[in-house]
């Protein structure tokens, strides 16, 4: 979990949700909803854990209204955006079509993005260049296969995702980066990652910031889990110093069990 001074986190955990490529614009609408009232039910304080979904892009103008239109405080982000701003670009979704829609974050570089569509660091740099052409938060994923990971190279090949992703950017816009860690070698394989491998990543992740930049910049930077988190062990990854939260994928489609991963402090006595 979050380091904390006097009961306060020094960085606010950030709980996001991929819904990938699932849920319609209606059926976006209700997970939205009851997972604002399961929230609000529970008296969450989202000064103690920010709550984010990313719905596909045809989801987005619903879950706009819906969030303006009852003044809900959960806030949403795109899976994807294109380096350009405009053009012939067929199929691109431009950056600043998503802050017209209200997007408060985007993902840059997940990892289904770099190995379905083979997705460089160098185009993740400039998307990420292009996020913050229309104010928008980039999420940066990075992470390793099971065969790096089994020869042992694992921090030094997400570290290498992150330069090249980072490439150029100043101090203050790492600051405000979210990095998302993805353990892909444990996707579908039979493998397990425990809260130790998140710790490790991202104190890698945080370490790395520090000696590219400065210690002030690497504390402020949010670092996030991208393995299976589920309520049940919420608690125990988020107790790693530096991790500050989680991406979740397919339990983000069930309010209940995403408002409970949100409200991970109720695990932590037990955990």
């Amino acid at each position: 979990m979050t380091s904390q001074t006097n009961g306060e986190f020094d960085r606010t955990p950030l709980i996001a949700g991929n819904w990938k490529m699932n849920m319609d614009h209606a059926q976006a609408i209700t997970l939205v909803q009851k997972l604002a009232w399961t929230l609000n039910d529970a008296k969450h304080d989202y000064s103690r854990a920010e709550v984010a979904v990313f719905p596909p892009f045809t989801d987005l103008r619903s879950v706009q209204s819906l969030v303006d239109g009852d003044d809900l405080r959960v806030v949403y982000g795109a899976q994807d955006l294109s380096d350009q701003d405009s053009g012939a670009y067929t199929g691109d979704i431009s950056g600043q079509f998503l802050a017209k829609l209200g997007c408060t974050y985007v993902l840059v570089g997940h990892s289904e993005r770099r190995t379905v569509h083979g997705e460089s660091d160098e185009l993740c740099n400039a998307k990420i260049a292009a996020a913050h052409r229309h104010g928008l938060v980039p999420v940066l994923c990075v992470g390793e296969g099971l065969e790096v990971r089994q020869a042992g190279e694992h921090v030094a090949f997400t570290l290498e995702q992150l330069r090249g992703s980072i490439a150029g950017l100043e101090a203050d816009r790492v600051a405000e980066l979210v990095v998302a860690y993805e353990p892909v070698w444990a996707i579908g394989t039979g493998e397990v990652a425990g809260p130790e491998d998140a710790q490790e990543m991202a104190a890698a992740i945080r370490a790395e910031l520090a000696g590219l930049y400065d210690a002030d910049t690497a504390a402020k930077t949010r670092i996030l889990y991208g393995g299976s988190a589920k309520a049940a062990n919420a608690g125990s990854i988020l107790k790693g110093k530096d991790v500050d939260g989680v991406l979740v994928g397919g339990a983000s489609l069930d309010a209940e069990e995403f408002a409970s991963i949100a409200r991970f402090e109720q695990h932590l006595v037990t955990d």
